[in-house]
């Protein structure tokens, strides 16, 4: 890596948000640039409602392909004490989340933002998803806890292989509460839209990846799997 490029991916994909053109003397090499062909992008937290959802929300609103989901055995959000969480299967509904919740204690709930988040989420999509049980291919998959990393990446390499795609498979660790997960969900978006501008994803992201830790002070983990 030479210093001369230092940050050249950040300030390309902030041009490109601009409309600007920072690659326009660009070789030809470039028209396989990211950019003409949308990431398909996942984000996978625990229960797929707080952080995960969160990124789902502001990538979509982004324009990006993307998918969220969980990688719990169930679904866990916070109950009346930290020991007594309610806990759902993943075939329950938000709606019947919110329902439930809203039975149990409304005051409870509107005060503690569940209700808001629930009624944000099933405006996205009807219910979670479980990571481990989705077989689309995806070209990158962030993550928001180090444990959810490994639990994704040991069910990729647990799969048979078929198209030997490479997937990039990249963590932030993200603290489990609305105002992280908003913070997190921006940074994971910067990041998708840095990545979608570069021109060779499988050569620069492990620079690009080294700007965005300094730039933010995280930490990010990042592996290679293939499908």
């Amino acid at each position: 890596m030479t210093s001369g490029r230092r940050g050249s991916h950040l300030a390309r994909a902030e041009a490109a948000q601009l409309g600007g053109s920072p690659e326009a003397g660009v070789a030809d090499g470039a028209a396989s640039a990211m950019p003409s062909s949308p990431l398909r992008v996942a984000v996978v937290c625990s229960s797929n409602q707080n952080r995960s959802m969160e990124a789902h929300n502001i990538l979509s609103k982004r324009g990006f392909s993307v998918r969220s989901f969980g990688t719990g055995t169930h679904v866990k959000l916070p109950g009346p004490a930290p020991d007594k969480p309610n806990v759902y299967d993943f075939k329950t509904t938000y709606d019947q989340m919110y329902n439930d919740l809203l039975r149990k204690d409304k005051e409870l709930y509107t005060q503690n933002g569940i209700l808001h988040m629930l009624d944000r989420n099933k405006r996205i999509k009807p219910r979670p998803e479980r990571f481990q049980n989705c077989k689309d291919l995806f070209d990158l998959i962030l993550t928001c806890e180090e444990r959810v990393y490994d639990q994704v990446v040991e069910d990729l390499n647990s799969r048979e292989q078929e198209t030997c795609q490479p997937v990039h498979v990249i963590n932030v660790d993200i603290q489990d509460n609305h105002e992280e997960a908003t913070l997190g969900a921006f940074l994971i978006c910067e990041l998708c839209q840095c990545i979608q501008h570069t021109e060779d994803m499988e050569n620069e992201i492990e620079e690009l990846l080294q700007e965005f830790e300094e730039k933010s002070g995280r930490t990010f983990l990042h592996t290679v799997c293939f499908y």
